[in-house]
């Protein structure tokens, strides 16, 4: 497990940005259920996932929250190092959903190579408009879909995550994910289950019509 088979852009640095990040980059198990970020004062580095998967998500004053985008492996986390950012005007959480391999780039070292580092400095700024489009499709879910059909989509994507019909989550736990009330997504689920979608059990959400989902999703 090398960090630059890792890091995209590592052959196109010199020599001695290379040798920087080598001797202060250091590999992070993180367990699953482990909160990594809070807010711009837990500023941790730059994030490379090695494997498994992290969530990043919001929480309103009310304790709401609702997911962003999800990391997986080889994806770049850039807002654990929020702090060097000047116009980042939001906090946002990190946590593992699995157990979770992470390269850890310590934040005055990535700040270092982006003030030195033109193709740092690009990179950062690739990531930065990824994860605005990620959001931007998130926002586009909330005011032109149904919820109907964010639960759908959710369900079908947790089944390609897992790649099995049977979901082991409960219903607060998507209610966290997309951002609504526990008793919204039981409403739902349960009318999913009238229609013949999804069967409930306790702890469980099976899929067993995939096909009217996907129809449902459209």
């Amino acid at each position: 497990m090398c960090f630059a088979e890792y890091f995209p852009i590592f052959s196109r640095l010199p020599a001695d940005e290379q040798s920087l990040l080598l001797s202060h980059v250091f590999l992070q198990k993180i367990p699953k259920g482990t909160q990594l970020h809070r807010d711009e004062k837990d500023c941790l580095g730059l994030l490379l996932v090695l494997s498994g998967q992290l969530r990043v998500f919001m929480t309103s004053q009310n304790g709401r929250e609702i997911t962003i985008y999800r990391l997986y492996d080889r994806d770049i986390c850039l807002f654990s190092a929020s702090c060097i950012m000047k116009n980042i005007q939001f906090d946002l959480n990190i946590s593992a959903e699995r157990d979770t391999d992470v390269w850890i780039i310590p934040i005055n070292i990535y700040k270092t190579l982006m003030q030195k580092s033109t193709i740092i400095a690009n990179y950062t700024n690739e990531i930065m408009a990824s994860r605005f489009t990620d959001v931007m499709w998130l926002i586009e879910q909330i005011l032109w879909k149904s919820f109907d059909q964010r639960l759908a989509n959710f369900l079908i994507e947790e089944s390609n995550l897992q790649s099995k019909n049977q979901l082991h989550i409960t219903h607060e736990q998507i209610a966290f994910h997309l951002g609504t009330a526990r008793e919204v997504v039981t409403r739902m689920l349960k009318y999913f289950q009238d229609e013949g979608l999804v069967r409930l059990a306790r702890g469980l959400i099976e899929i067993t019509d995939i096909k009217k989902l996907n129809e449902l999703n459209k």
